[in-house]
């Protein structure tokens, strides 16, 4: 019985590490994606997936594809239907700007879908965290 009780303890402990393991994952993808390079002698940020997009069709399958992933790592750890709703926007405006042939690329840029909707996963988790009261 005393056993039970220690795994019951243990357990908010091993989901919140777990939580915030998926949490650190999710969002070096999103930076890997959205902004891991820096065009020389300017402030602007470009990553994966603006690269990937000059390789016609294949490039914008791929990267949808890992944005996709993240959405659905955000349901596993419980984010609202509501909220998934938004972040699939936020993939699908992304996925029409990068249709466009050279303007696309542009648009990939300065549209930051996946961290975007970090900020929406990290929100909720954060919310979930903050004491009731």
């Amino acid at each position: 019985m005393m056993s039970g009780r220690r795994a019951s303890s243990a357990q908010p402990l091993a989901n919140a590490h777990r939580e915030e393991g998926a949490r650190r994952r999710l969002e070096a993808i999103a930076r890997v994606l959205d902004s891991k390079w820096r065009i020389p002698g300017t402030g602007i940020r470009f990553g994966a997936d603006a690269a990937l997009n000059l390789l016609p069709g294949l490039g914008l399958v791929a990267s949808k594809g890992v944005s996709a992933y993240l959405i659905l790592e955000a349901r596993r750890l419980g984010v609202p239907t509501g909220t998934l709703l938004r972040m699939v926007g936020n993939v699908g405006v992304d996925a029409l700007i990068s249709a466009v042939p050279v303007a696309g690329w542009i648009g990939d840029i300065f549209f930051r879908a996946n961290l975007r909707n970090m900020a929406l996963l990290r929100r909720h988790l954060d919310r979930d965290r903050m004491p009731a009261g």
